[in-house]
């Protein structure tokens, strides 16, 4: 039996996003500038898009700027808020995905531009009181801040960080990219400037995401061209991935609370299971779903001769998981993520395991029976 545990790095498309992706790539081929009958029937189908997705958020449709995903998204909110609105400082923090750490690096090398890392606390989370005497200097400020984090999964209090920030007049971005499909958000009532998204996070397509930019924010454009995307990004639409993301988002949004409600359960399971299996076994960030983000699990194992093989072993056993973020899987240090927040320790082992709506209970039990017989097979440190 091959289980796939691996969904927060992407998770399956699921049959009614590719279904309402066929006709687009069988039939409704036209560029969507075009001004012809072909162009006009594409042009309204990403437009109806932007309104569904729109309408889940609670936010005008002008708010939606499709782009190639979560990365692309973080970039241009990020550099719109140096280059064009006036951004002299960059705050984020050390456990930030790799788009958002490297880009803000990245900025911060340009003369005249600050660079730095929120303080966080014993659990992971900005510290608002830090965050609110830094803000007070005054310097115009762009804040960025994950809601939910990809390895780990803490989730941050976004409605407050964002209202220290509109406290001081500083901007908020959130890469809300685990979170997005998986939670509800009115984005219309959060302090928040900037979210992004990718469809991939939520069983629609790779290639395909957007920028939430709040309504009365105008940014140009992030890749120069055309005029598309109210001239916020250049460049022919993605047609089938728009289409395969408002079809995922429609569907995570209207069965949200039942899918969210069997990924906890799942997620309980397998804690259970291990706390059973691996004496001395630790969570990252915590094993409460209701605390943390619950599509996510990471485990961390105690000393053992086979921790440094465990995701090859897993793998053998068909168990798809991970150690961390695809983005920095080829890696050969420790994750950025779990070194800032004092969870590497030598000898011992992180793995992540992520699920979706997808998984069942007969994954999570093969899950476990693949752990026991690896740690079963050598001799305990």
């Amino acid at each position: 039996m091959n289980v796939y545990l691996d969904n927060a790095a992407t998770t399956p498309m699921t049959p009614e996003v590719v279904e309402a992706m066929i006709p687009f790539m069988r039939d409704h081929f036209g560029n969507p500038s075009s001004t012809h009958q072909f162009g006009r029937r594409t042009k309204t189908a990403i437009e109806q898009a932007r309104r569904r997705i729109a309408a889940h958020l609670n936010v005008h449709p002008r708010t939606i700027c499709f782009t190639s995903g979560g990365t692309e998204a973080d970039n241009m909110a990020l550099h719109a808020g140096v280059e064009q609105l006036g951004c002299q400082r960059i705050l984020t923090c050390a456990t930030e995905h790799s788009a958002v750490v490297k880009t803000a690096e990245h900025l911060g090398r340009r003369e005249g531009l600050t660079f730095g890392l929120l303080r966080l606390n014993e659990a992971g989370k900005v510290d608002l009181s830090a965050l609110s005497q830094t803000l007070a200097d005054g310097v115009p400020t762009l804040v960025s801040v994950m809601h939910g984090n990809n390895e780990v999964g803490i989730l941050q209090d976004i409605e407050a960080i964002g209202h220290c920030c509109r406290e001081h007049g500083a901007l908020f971005h959130t890469d809300t990219v685990q979170t997005m499909g998986h939670y509800r958000m009115d984005l219309e009532a959060l302090p928040v400037d900037f979210a992004a998204c990718s469809a991939h996070k939520l069983h629609g397509p790779k290639g395909a995401g957007f920028l939430y930019v709040r309504d009365g924010l105008r940014i140009g454009a992030h890749i120069m061209g055309g005029s598309q995307e109210r001239a916020m990004r250049g460049g022919t639409e993605n047609l089938i991935g728009i289409i395969g993301l408002a079809a995922a988002f429609d569907h995570a949004m209207v069965n949200l609370e039942a899918h969210a409600a069997h990924i906890r359960g799942l997620k309980a399971e397998m804690v259970e299971g291990l706390r059973a299996s691996v004496p001395g076994v630790q969570f990252n960030a915590g094993s409460d779903s209701e605390e943390s983000l619950y599509t996510v699990l990471s485990v961390n194992f105690p000393n053992h001769e086979k921790n440094g093989m465990m995701l090859f072993l897993l793998d053998l056993e068909g168990v798809a998981c991970s150690g961390g973020s695809a983005c920095s899987s080829g890696s050969t240090q420790p994750s950025h993520v779990l070194s800032s927040l004092g969870l590497h320790e030598e000898g011992r082992a992180s793995i992540r395991f992520s699920f979706s709506r997808l998984t069942t209970s007969k994954c999570i039990q093969h899950a476990l029976k693949a752990v026991a017989r690896i740690r079963a097979a050598a001799v305990l440190v």
